[in-house]
């Protein structure tokens, strides 16, 4: 099979386009759009961020030590993108698209009241990695919106239309195809799911 080479980049696809929110008082709230996130430890719940040192939230998010990842849908794709374009030193990001802060239950980083799911995390510590800094932190604190849970009382995927990032472009998740470990599943259990 013929094989097409590039140069050493950012492959990895595709990644959650999220809304972090930042700041300890209304006067200093911000949003930055970022693909560049993920789960790194389960206990206890960590994971990350990197944002470029250029970036406004950047020194929010270094001295307070606090922010809040959420997680974005279709219907926020619009804003997904356009407080990933603009600035907040120039733009107050929750009026230009219309978003609700709304407190948080562990940081003082604003929740976006539009979001399905609030992910409250405390920085551990920050690597600087070239043209980006991780911020390696701590979960602290999850909410969902009750509107994006099934009758098992689980998030609904199929409810919430996440949205992903991969290679500059934006798109739904799609259907369902299994559930960890259903490729090694026993025939009796497939059955008795599928009832």
């Amino acid at each position: 099979m013929a094989r097409t080479y590039w140069k050493p980049g950012t492959i990895v696809y595709p990644l959650p386009a999220v809304m972090v929110s930042c700041g300890e008082n209304p006067e200093e709230y911000n949003i930055i759009t970022i693909a560049w996130t993920g789960t790194i430890n389960s206990d206890p719940p960590m994971c990350y961020i990197s944002v470029r040192p250029g970036r406004h939230s950047y020194d929010i998010i270094k001295r307070t030590g606090e922010f809040v990842i959420n997680l974005t849908t279709e219907k926020l794709a619009k804003a997904t993108d356009w407080c990933g374009c603009r600035s907040g030193r120039k733009y107050n990001k929750w009026k230009e698209m219309n978003l609700t802060p709304a407190p948080a239950k562990m940081v003082k980083a604003p929740i976006i009241e539009e979001s399905p799911v609030n992910i409250e995390c405390r920085v551990k510590d920050i690597v600087e990695l070239g043209s980006h800094h991780m911020f390696i932190s701590e979960v602290v604190s999850v909410s969902v919106d009750d509107t994006y849970m099934n009758e098992e009382q689980a998030f609904s995927f199929s409810k919430a239309n996440p949205l992903v990032y991969s290679h500059g472009h934006y798109f739904g998740m799609g259907k369902r195809i299994g559930k960890f470990g259903w490729s090694v599943e026993k025939k009796k259990t497939k059955k008795k799911r599928n009832k």
